[in-house]
């Protein structure tokens, strides 16, 4: 029976189509969720433009918020009718990564959502689409039914992110500086803020970008405007720009002993211009946070709660653009305007699954 509708990427240049599947019962410790708002992130404009290799045809997306409405034997079934976020990786739990290493976002068998052909188990294992198939080894995590869904859906990608890497910074101190007035560059100036830092500079070429600074704790400072007083160092500088020329600016900031956290630069062009007599003589730490655990994507849920009414999030995220437009959302999104452009499924109605018996209202 169909009862799911998937955007299908087809390949750069050749954009998006709508397919309906049918509705896959749940097997052993997999969760079927109805996608409720998801939003577009910029690894998938990177994808689209052909700037980041993903296998086609396939559903790309990663940053979502649904409701459980069903799951096969193993996983809990108190989580039916739950309203969740997930892991954007599916990891095994046993591998030296997940059990030794504490990382499983690079477990040995790692599924990562919205980056696997689609004909890979479901089908339904990106978020452009009404329903996701999560995996056995996907930590869910309840979302207060409080919290708007656009505002919840880029937590288990930048928000998540952004706390592993604050984590990763040595104890609160003087001077943060952050490159790049994006998503992630706001949620580490709340983050880095609420740890306890005094200031926290944030950098970016673009002043209607810089212009949100203020209102999350931080200031503004313009692209080649920075710190360039011999008295102003500062302690950690944390990348969130994803442009490798950024690299030397920031290197030049940091005080002796300083720490360069290194997030944004996830894509094949970050060739870096940076000489190792640099980073020894400067006694420098250089450390690289790419997604998280889960127990970062809890700290995210929880930290976005407790502060739910003392930001403007709700200006960061744009009016819900239906699935079927997903070429024009995507178009959207490269214009800057929003931090986060959401796409919604936009069904009124889907379909249960024959012989389920492990589901809420009986409807998905």
């Amino acid at each position: 029976m169909i009862g799911a509708r998937v955007a299908v990427f087809r390949g750069v240049g050749l954009g998006f189509g709508l397919e309906d599947r049918e509705l896959p019962e749940p097997g052993s410790g997999e969760a079927l969720v109805r996608i409720e708002i998801a939003t577009i992130c910029g690894s998938d404009l990177h994808s689209i433009r052909g700037r980041r290799e993903v296998p086609v045809p396939s559903v790309l997306g990663h940053e979502a918020v649904g409701r459980v409405v069903a799951v096969g034997t193993g996983r809990d079934p108190s989580w039916v009718g739950r309203r969740v976020t997930w892991t954007l990786a599916d990891s095994c739990g046993r591998c030296p990564a997940c059990a030794r290493w504490d990382l499983p976002q690079k477990c040995e068998s790692l599924f990562k959502y919205g980056h696997a052909p689609i004909d890979s188990g479901s089908g339904l294992n990106g978020c452009y689409a009404s329903h996701i198939l999560l995996r056995a080894g996907t930590r869910l995590v309840e979302v207060p039914d409080g919290l708007a869904a656009a505002i919840v859906a880029p937590v288990n990608c930048a928000l998540a992110t952004m706390v592993a890497a604050v984590a990763a910074l040595p104890p609160p101190d003087e001077l943060a500086v952050i490159q790049g007035a994006g998503l992630l560059g706001l949620y580490g100036t709340v983050l880095l803020r609420q740890a306890g830092w005094k200031r926290v500079l944030v950098v970016d070429r673009n002043p209607e970008r810089l212009s949100r600074v203020p209102d999350f704790g931080g200031e503004p400072v313009l692209s080649g405007c920075g710190p360039a007083d011999p008295a102003i160092r500062a302690d950690v500088v944390i990348e969130a720009a994803g442009d490798p020329t950024a690299v030397p600016e920031a290197i030049r900031w940091l005080r002796p002993g300083g720490h360069y956290e290194l997030v944004g630069l996830v894509h094949p062009d970050s060739q870096m211009d940076l000489t190792a007599e640099t980073v020894i003589r400067k006694c420098l730490t250089l450390h690289g946070t790419h997604n998280y655990g889960s127990r970062h994507l809890e700290q995210a849920v929880r930290f976005l709660d407790e502060h739910r009414e003392g930001y403007p999030w709700g200006s960061l995220i744009s009016p819900p653009v239906p699935l079927g437009s997903l070429d024009e959302a995507m178009a959207q999104a490269t214009t800057g305007r929003w931090c986060r452009v959401s796409v919604s499924p936009g069904l009124s109605s889907c379909h249960p699954v024959a012989g389920s018996t492990r589901r809420g209202d009986g409807s998905v």
